[in-house]
């Protein structure tokens, strides 16, 4: 199984975020946008504004050079691959199993259609629990029906 390679710029975007010591939370907290949006970002599944870029290029020291690259249009996803990651395998298998009990009770609720990965937000939260604290993710799409011709 192949594993998913970390881009260049990825990989100092995340090194000068370790560097200063900043979180995805502060970063949120800069350039008023989700913490998952920005480090989908940095991982080149979300293009920034030249202002957003230049700010966050600014906050972890590095050159605006990089503007360019944050601003481009990405290619998302992670390809053909079945991720090898054991926290991304996790969302994987949950979609295997899940999946098509998802579908069918979202097209029970709602009619023939898709959940939209444009018009969507994603957030993820720390529940804190005595017997081993928990995570908790909540996606939130917009129901897109599909059109009838």
């Amino acid at each position: 199984m192949a594993s998913v390679e970390i881009s260049a710029i990825t990989q100092t975007l995340l090194t000068a975020k370790k560097a200063k010591g900043i979180t995805f939370t502060d970063l949120e907290a800069l350039l008023g946008r989700d913490e998952v949006w920005i480090a989908a970002v940095f991982y080149g599944q979300a293009s920034a504004s030249e202002d957003e870029a230049s700010k966050l290029l600014e906050a972890l020291g590095l050159s605006q050079d990089f503007v360019i690259e944050l601003t481009a249009c990405p290619a998302k996803g992670l390809g053909p691959v079945v991720p090898t990651d054991p926290l991304i395998y996790r969302f994987y298998e949950i979609m295997q199993v899940y999946g098509m009990p998802m579908k069918e009770i979202i097209h029970e609720k709602f009619g023939d259609g898709i959940m939209s990965a444009i018009d969507f937000t994603l957030d993820i939260d720390k529940v804190e629990d005595p017997k081993g604290d928990r995570v908790k993710v909540t996606m939130n799409g917009k129901f897109l029906a599909y059109k009838k011709w």
